[in-house]
């Protein structure tokens, strides 16, 4: 009797570790249920994005007076209402693409394309951000991905639309970077 209780003892502790990992395993693995799902005002379940017309009223007043400081060449307090605008809500992809286009005024091109992938991860048929962001591509000299950024737009405008004319007129112009550059200088020799 005590063998057999001191056999059972000692499967119990050889597959305790065992079993307390597959247990700590499966408590954090996820379970199907009714959990909180994005829902919009009305209680649908399931809509992850929301319209614009449902972006709180605050957010898009810092949104036009981000512009009016944009179109007033005040960058920094532009910048500064559009990140207030999207604190209050992080969904307002219009910001991001203001964020863009005072990014592409600074020739911060990179910037501006981060900024559209954002407005782009919330709707990835955003006709503006599309054509800013090819336009920064343009300007960094990679007119193979606006290209492919221009045949998106074509096929989201379904027919012609002044984001693509934009577009098409920067991929045709080339890069106003290279435009800008001072030309090469020959060294001068010293003359004796």
């Amino acid at each position: 009797m005590l063998e057999a209780r001191h056999i059972v003892m000692e499967n119990f502790m050889r597959l305790s570790p065992l079993v307390l990992v597959f247990g700590l395993a499966a408590s954090s693995m996820a379970v199907p249920g009714n959990s909180q799902r994005a829902s919009d005002p009305a209680g649908t379940p399931g809509a992850a994005a929301r319209p614009d017309d449902q972006i709180p009223p605050r957010s898009l007043a810092l949104l036009k007076q981000g512009e009016t400081a944009a179109a007033a060449g005040k960058y920094q307090d532009a910048d500064d209402a559009f990140e207030t605008a999207l604190a209050i809500d992080p969904r307002n992809r219009a910001a991001f693409v203001a964020m863009a286009r005072v990014a592409s005024k600074q020739k911060l091109y990179g910037q501006a394309i981060r900024f559209t992938n954002k407005a782009l991860s919330l709707e990835p048929t955003d006709r503006a951000a599309l054509s800013v962001q090819g336009q920064a591509m343009v300007e960094l000299g990679a007119a193979a991905r606006a290209r492919e950024v221009l045949a998106k737009l074509q096929t989201v405008c379904a027919g012609a639309c002044p984001e693509a004319m934009t577009l098409s007129a920067a991929i045709a112009r080339g890069p106003t970077m290279a435009a800008a550059k001072p030309a090469a200088t020959t060294p001068k020799t010293k003359t004796n």
